[in-house]
């Protein structure tokens, strides 16, 4: 009997486990970046011009913080995220 392959078996079980919390937290960062963006557009709304422009251009109006977290929170779990849980899992 071998001490050996029993530790090497249990190393890796630990590293499975370990392996699959990070697709976890990339799949949920980019959603709950988004989530967060809305919660900011309603608690202070004022940053959000779309609700009453007054003769605002368009840069003004399309380039708000709020608007921008959520773009970044979409952009980020379809074009970063994504690619990065389908190299985490080998597919």
């Amino acid at each position: 009997m071998s001490t050996q392959s029993f530790s090497r078996n249990m190393g890796a079980e630990t590293r499975g486990r370990a392996l699959s919390l990070r697709p976890v937290l990339l799949a949920v960062l980019g959603p709950l970046t988004s989530l967060f963006g809305v919660a900011w557009a309603i608690v202070q709304p004022y940053r959000v011009t779309l609700l009453h422009p007054g003769g605002q251009g368009f840069w003004w109006l399309a380039v708000e913080p709020p608007l921008l977290v959520i773009v970044a929170g979409i952009a980020f779990h379809y074009f970063i995220a994504r690619p990065l849980i389908d190299d985490l899992e080998g597919t």
